[in-house]
């Protein structure tokens, strides 16, 4: 699972892919119709590498929960992210038994569903342990 390039831009729906950094910002595509749109340096993005997940004793990376979700469906799609938030959480509690309730809310887990079943429809996500550069010399 290679999330290096997968960005979510705050106010607009849905990932996209890094395609090419320009002089005041870069071409991203979307991942939900592929249309392909400038971003500013001003914009609030976060790379899907970055993101953790606040856990009761560390933070959990979004990459190791998204290879979580793989594993428990078998590299098929999850639960869908309109489910009512009881559900999403005890489908959550399987994925990650310990994540801290406190910090991660049900809008949380809505997202990073959402995510894992777009990502899953192209075929970015794995339940395969990734390989480091460093194990391949």
């Amino acid at each position: 699972m290679n999330l290096d390039k997968i960005l979510a831009i705050a106010g607009k729906p849905g990932l996209f892919s890094l395609k090419i950094q320009t002089r005041t910002g870069f071409v991203a595509e979307s991942l939900i119709d592929g249309k392909k749109s400038t971003v500013g340096l001003k914009s609030n993005v976060s790379l899907l590498t970055e993101i953790s997940i606040y856990t009761n004793t560390e933070e959990k990376l979004l990459s190791d929960v998204m290879r979580n979700i793989a594993v428990k469906e078998d590299n098929g799609p999850a639960i869908s992210h309109k489910e009512d938030n009881s559900k999403l959480i005890e489908y959550f509690l399987e994925i990650l038994p310990d994540y801290d309730q406190d910090r991660v809310y049900p809008s949380d887990i809505k997202k990073i569903i959402n995510w894992y079943n777009m990502l899953q429809a192209k075929g970015l996500v794995s339940k395969e342990a990734p390989v480091l550069e460093e194990e391949i010399k």
